[in-house]
């Protein structure tokens, strides 16, 4: 399959390629990130697999109602779960490197933990190379999804931001959306916003995510990276 960043993504297409991986830094990425594209692949018929590289214990959302670290690291591993099943992902891995220091990991460390997971993957999915918001942990997870998907040829679906979005969220809430050139899809969230619901540390008093959402409606911006092509 031969396809720019400019051309339609089909999900059914992509299912048909094999398993696919997706690559996320906490929980929840998987859900108010890439929900609504995971759900769409897995209703095509994908065999999912998550892998996510920390527990969330850093996370001031959950921590000022859950307490110490530990144990909001521990609610957010059974909230992925939970989320997971909502999405129709076939099997979750959560490792466990410290939330807020991913990037300071060394990236050969990262890799084998791709590498462990990556068995007949046809396809890895991950957030765009900036983080979406910036988000250093962000950054480092997807860096290695792409560098593990280089060596073994294969493409990279990143999920992201419309300019218009990111510069409407950037205005009204001071966030740092970064925009994506891709292509949007549009999505039933009907699942995405089932496991949202399943991660109920953070998403209450959530306006970012709020806001996002409303402003994406049905759609969702995508890039799909062939092996050897440059985001």
């Amino acid at each position: 399959m031969t396809r720019s960043t400019a051309v339609a993504v089909s999900f059914g297409d992509l299912a048909r390629l094999g398993p696919i991986v997706a690559v996320v830094a906490h929980p929840d990425d998987e859900s108010f990130g890439l929900g609504a594209v995971l759900a769409a692949l897995a209703a095509a018929g994908a065999q999912i697999q998550v892998l996510c590289f920390t527990h969330g214990e850093a996370s001031t959302l959950g921590a000022s109602t859950l307490g110490a670290c530990a144990e909001l690291g521990l609610v957010r591993r059974d909230e992925l779960l939970a989320a997971a099943d909502a999405l129709g992902v076939s099997r979750v891995r959560l490792a466990d490197y410290p939330d807020g220091g991913l990037g300071d990991v060394s990236p050969d460390l990262l890799d084998a933990e791709i590498e462990a997971d990556l068995g007949d993957a046809a396809l890895l999915v991950v957030f765009e190379p900036g983080g979406v918001t910036g988000h250093a942990d962000h950054r480092a997870a997807t860096a290695a999804g792409k560098r593990v998907a280089a060596r073994h040829g294969l493409p990279v679906l990143e999920w992201g931001v419309a300019p218009d979005i990111a510069s409407k969220l950037n205005a009204e809430l001071g966030t740092s959306f970064a925009p994506l050139d891709g292509v949007d899809v549009v999505v039933d969230r009907s699942a995405q916003l089932a496991a949202i619901g399943c991660h109920v540390s953070q998403a209450r008093d959530n306006p970012v995510l709020a806001r996002r959402l409303q402003l994406q409606g049905t759609s969702e911006r995508i890039r799909l990276t062939e092996p050897g092509e440059r985001a």
